[in-house]
């Protein structure tokens, strides 16, 4: 039988026996039907003045991508807790790399562990740019 944990009125994480309890994460989310959906594009590596931050270095720019996030939910009424669906973007071909950014991220979340995929890929849209995280989550 699968572990559901009730996160607010809004959604719950499910966690499933049969799979790895080897992810930092929820395999799953359920929303209930009446919750209002906030979707985030992806949060970049960018400075208030549109400036690429911490060029070359995986880890600043998770920092800063995840500042962003919180931003951008904020101001659409939801906050880290509330996100149900994560993916994490890494321009890299190295494990060390994703894992690096994956850290951040994950800290960025604390307790809270939503569903979340990590990608390693080849370009992201802004000059110099490493890391991306777009966000699905619930809002207030």
């Amino acid at each position: 039988m699968c572990s559901v944990e009730e996160v607010s009125d809004s959604f719950s994480l499910v966690r499933s026996p049969g799979l790895s309890d080897v992810a930092e994460y929820a395999y799953a989310a359920r929303v209930d039907p009446s919750a209002r959906l906030v979707f985030a594009a992806g949060a970049c590596p960018l400075d208030s003045e549109g400036a690429t931050v911490a060029v070359g270095d995986h880890v600043g720019q998770a920092r800063q991508v995840m500042a962003n996030l919180r931003v951008a939910l904020r101001d659409a009424g939801a906050e880290l807790g509330d996100v149900v669906k994560c993916t994490v973007y890494v321009v890299s071909q190295r494990q060390e790399d994703l894992v690096a950014v994956w850290e951040v991220v994950r800290d960025a979340f604390g307790e809270h562990e939503p569903p979340n995929t990590l990608l390693g890929v080849s370009v992201l849209g802004y000059d110099d740019q490493l890391v991306e995280v777009e966000a699905i989550a619930v809002g207030h």
